[in-house]
């Protein structure tokens, strides 16, 4: 099962996110407080857990927030697992659908420049809200595809 580990949010875009104990999610608009939040694609981020941890074999002292995301979980290897379109579903009424996976890294990331490598440009996930309500870390994470991945042999097959 997945979960939602942390949720981290920033007043202004290009600082670290700073963990906080719940977020009320608005549909269509993202996390009340967070920089990010508005009218577009990339209302929320997500990163996976597992992956940070890689990177904390190299920076030790990695704070979460470190990659401006919103929500750390752990049970989904969110790069590969979900394809643009897919919802997320977070505790009892959230609802959110994958816009895009990876970004482009910022010229001279800290993270990139520290370990020569940021994971990022291609684990990081981003959607936007479709139906809001309350969060908190222990919540339950539920990805939900909605399209058959045409890289899955399995898929192909039947």
């Amino acid at each position: 099962m997945a979960t939602l580990d942390r949720i981290c949010i920033s007043t202004k875009k290009g600082t670290v996110k700073k963990p906080i104990p719940e977020a009320r999610m608005i549909a269509g608009h993202g996390i009340d407080g967070d920089a990010h939040a508005g009218d577009w694609h990339r209302q929320v981020s997500l990163l996976a857990s597992e992956s940070i941890a890689g990177v904390r074999k190299v920076l030790p002292d990695l704070v979460d927030g470190a990659f401006a995301e919103n929500f750390i979980t752990t049970g989904v290897d969110w790069a590969r697992a979900v394809t643009v379109g897919d919802l997320v579903r977070v505790g009892e009424s959230v609802v959110m659908e994958v816009t895009q996976i990876g970004k482009e890294c910022h010229t001279n990331c800290a993270i990139g420049v520290a370990t020569g490598d940021c994971i990022m440009p291609r684990e990081g996930v981003f959607c936007r809200v479709l139906e809001g309500g309350l969060v908190r870390p222990g919540d339950t994470l539920v990805h939900e595809p909605v399209a058959v991945r045409i890289d899955d042999p399995q898929e192909m097959e039947s």
